[in-house]
């Protein structure tokens, strides 16, 4: 929050005070008031002892500047006297406002989304079908270059496992005791459909 503007108070004096017997004497305390109700009979006054200031309050703005015109800088008990008037901030709204949500969605657990948010779109995939074929046909034991090697770049190759069998064409799982290797299974391809749905 930010202070909008500052105003004064025409009705309202601050004393500011050396003398630390005015807030702890009652004589003193009265001596003091008699001073202000010279100018104005139903003067009001707070005493705030850990401020050393004194909050004068006047029925009519008329009264408290002419008090301030002739008390300011005046001497009391050997001190001086300093009066000004009471300033009143005014900050925006009366009552004070809740923070504003800029990334309270982002809590555990999440109140409501800010206003205007909506949930993003997801992407639809891209599928590369000369990758996807190009797969498909590899078979056991061939290996596929996916991206050729340049000087500064190494090549990518797809290796695909051998079959389960032997030089000799015969199978391992009979005498060797071991299962046989599964073969590759090769994936349907997907239906193309040349209308992309949004």
């Amino acid at each position: 929050m930010h202070l909008k503007t500052m105003k004064c108070n025409p009705f309202c004096l601050i004393a500011s005070l050396e003398d630390p017997d005015i807030f702890n004497r009652p004589e003193e305390r009265a001596s003091f008031e008699e001073l202000f109700r010279a100018f104005d009979r139903n003067v009001t006054f707070q005493f705030f002892k850990s401020f050393r200031r004194v909050r004068i309050n006047f029925s009519n703005a008329l009264a408290a500047a002419e008090a301030r015109a002739k008390l300011h800088k005046s001497d009391f008990n050997g001190r001086e006297v300093r009066l000004c008037f009471a300033q009143s901030v005014h900050i925006g709204s009366p009552r004070l406002e809740p923070p504003k949500p800029d990334k309270q969605f982002l809590l555990s657990p999440p109140p409501s989304p800010p206003v205007g948010w909506e949930q993003a779109q997801d992407a639809t995939p891209v599928m590369n079908y000369d990758l996807l074929c190009a797969i498909a046909r590899l078979g056991p034991g061939e290996k596929y270059e996916l991206q050729p090697g340049t000087p500064t770049t190494p090549s990518v190759v797809v290796h695909v496992c051998e079959s389960g069998q032997d030089s000799s064409g015969n199978d391992e799982d009979m005498e060797g005791g071991r299962s046989a290797r599964p073969k590759i299974v090769q994936t349907r391809r997907p239906e193309y459909t040349s209308s992309v749905m949004q």
